[in-house]
């Protein structure tokens, strides 16, 4: 039994899912953060369990091929990256490996997932960044992301993921804050003013929304601070506040108030044009959203007389993408502004042949099902959660001839697939994508076919 601050070498294996090194000693699994395979430690155990420990590195004794030095100063304090220690082209290999084993332990599925694709482009990548805010024990105003598995804010102003106009613009917002008094959250008491800063940039047009997340109703001297951030970049273009007044860890509230510009920021993808709003999803890689885009329409092989199911359709992006390849899209998705959002984006690039349906994918599921509709092909694209069981027995029975699915996590995109094969269904191939370069997520496009 290992117990607590025992010390000892160890050879790492592998990475787990959630971006710790793995090793052996003695017969227990031992969890690392910060290494890299192949690295040889002198391992400290800061928790024991019955099966497994945590341990952090006391020493390198013998650093891994693949280890690079980190290039980011808040690396080990930060939740965000989990591989800047790691050459990309290994964490590449990773991330393929990771999707391709969850297929085979999980999902049952002797399927080869022959590559993964990237942009190349690892750093700068992010189109939006949401800085919490917080006041530390010594009193200082700490502006960056949470740490992993924590709520102590890692004080970060310039991300090396995101781009480099907003550390300028929390460093505006944190002056006005100390200047006018403005009162930062504390969770814990419920009280203070300033929650979180939430920044969007388009890429393709250079347009910055800047968002304040803030427990109240408005904010003093915000005319001062719309003068200064507007003056300081000409390309933001919208200043927007949100409410959020509810005791909770959501980062926005449902409420938004215009005090700059318009209360949406024009971008684009996949040729086509979308409206942001500060609720609306988008995804946070445009570049990286177009290969998956690409890989889910090849997979699609859709001809003119096509119906398309988009569940999880979000503000349509998915669809709309395919609009032009098939007779209709039919796209269903929970949250209400996201659907204002499908709906505008439809007829600001002129698509006639989509309709969208605020629902839960599983009711919806049911009622096209009960309704009769056949599609041609189904798209998923749900959350990291996976589809309910409910939801891949509705699809089943629905009898398209090809599913893709596309996830952001291998293991219930694993489980899923299992679920479809056991109802008749096939899984033809698996493309991985680093849609996160540095982080722990990978994305995978799934082609799953009816058998026969």
């Amino acid at each position: 039994m290992i117990k607590k601050n025992s010390e000892f070498r160890l050879e790492i294996e592998s990475i787990s899912s959630q971006g710790s090194g793995v090793g052996h000693f003695n017969g227990m699994t031992v969890f690392v953060d910060g290494a890299v395979t192949g690295d040889l430690i002198l391992a400290h155990v800061i928790k024991a369990k019955s099966t497994y420990c945590i341990a952090i590195i006391k020493e390198i004794i013998r650093p891994s091929e693949h280890r690079i030095e980190c290039d980011c100063p808040v690396f080990s304090r930060c939740g965000g990256c989990a591989f800047r220690q790691i050459e990309y082209s290994h964490e590449l290999e990773m991330k393929r490996k990771a999707v391709e084993d969850a297929l085979k332990r999980i999902g049952r599925i002797e399927i080869s997932v022959d590559e993964i694709l990237s942009t190349g482009k690892k750093e700068r990548y992010r189109n939006k960044g949401i800085y919490p805010v917080a006041i530390d024990a010594r009193g200082k105003t700490v502006i960056g992301f949470y740490a992993k598995k924590s709520h102590r804010i890692a004080d970060n102003r310039d991300c090396l993921l995101a781009p480099e106009e907003f550390e300028k613009i929390l460093t505006i917002v944190a002056r006005w804050c100390a200047e006018f008094g403005v009162s930062i959250y504390e969770e814990q008491e419920h009280r203070g003013l300033l929650r979180n800063i939430f920044l969007r940039k388009a890429f393709a047009t250079n347009r910055i929304m800047v968002c304040l997340v803030i427990n109240g109703d408005v904010i003093p001297s915000g005319d001062i601070l719309i003068q200064r951030l507007i003056q300081s970049d000409a390309s933001i273009k919208s200043i927007v506040l949100n409410i959020n007044k509810d005791k909770t860890n959501v980062a926005l509230g449902k409420e938004c108030k215009i005090l700059f510009g318009a209360d949406f920021i024009d971008d684009e993808l996949c040729g086509l044009k979308f409206r942001i709003s500060p609720l609306s999803f988008f995804q946070v890689n445009p570049a990286g959203a177009e290969i998956v885009y690409a890989k889910a329409k090849e997979f699609a092989s859709l001809k003119s007389g096509d119906v398309i199911l988009d569940l999880y359709c979000g503000t349509g992006t998915i669809g709309l993408s395919m609009a032009s390849e098939c007779k209709e899209v039919i796209g269903v998705e929970i949250v209400p502004e996201a659907i204002e959002n499908a709906k505008e984006n439809a007829a600001l690039n002129g698509i006639k042949n989509a309709r969208f349906i605020c629902a839960d994918a599983e009711e919806a599921a049911k009622v096209f099902e009960s309704e009769g509709l056949t599609p041609d092909c189904v798209i998923l694209d749900p959350p990291r959660k996976g589809c309910s069981e409910e939801t891949v027995s509705t699809v089943a029975r629905m009898n398209a001839s090809r599913i893709v699915y596309v996830s952001c996590d291998p293991s219930t995109l694993a489980r899923d697939c299992k679920r479809f094969a056991e109802l008749g269904y096939v899984v033809k191939k698996a493309t991985a994508v680093d849609m996160f370069p540095r982080t722990r997520h990978v994305e995978t496009v799934t082609l799953i076919t009816r058998a026969g």
